[in-house]
């Protein structure tokens, strides 16, 4: 049985202002938008290029949920962009107003930066070497 993660969701509190910020400031594209019930929209966005999963963003719908938005993983780095062109992409992305927490770093897997969304959620922007572990290489490219 072959399987795969199609898409993460994401607890944000508004779909425009959310397809706003992954399209434009992070250069995602928006895959689908598709009304299914009141008020409730199938919103789908990816990175540019190869891509095989999706931020599937989804609006918060009671006060738990809004509590949630931007602290789904408390904290902690949990979304990860790879690129194949570091530097470029923290260009490209400083440019546009995204904040960074750090300033780019040299590790033994590539060079990685994190920054927040515009909820706060953590993310790594990871060039990975081309002489990492297979267990984390065998997922670039695909």
């Amino acid at each position: 049985m072959k399987q795969r993660i199609a898409h993460v969701t994401l607890l944000v509190r508004d779909y425009d202002e959310a397809i706003a910020y992954y399209t434009k400031t992070l250069g995602f594209k928006l895959v689908e938008d598709t009304p299914v019930a009141e008020g409730k929209r199938w919103v789908l966005v990816a990175p540019g290029g190869k891509s095989e999963c999706g931020l599937l963003l989804a609006k918060a719908k009671n006060a738990e949920e809004l509590g949630a938005v931007g602290h789904q993983a408390g904290g902690r780095v949990f979304l990860f962009l790879h690129t194949d062109d570091f530097t470029r992409d923290y260009r490209a992305l400083a440019d546009r107003g995204v904040c960074f927490c750090e300033q780019p770093r040299d590790e033994p897997y590539g060079r990685v930066a994190v920054f927040t969304d515009l909820y706060g959620n953590r993310w790594d922007l990871l060039e990975l070497k081309k002489d990492v572990p297979a267990a984390i290489n065998s997922f670039r490219d695909r």
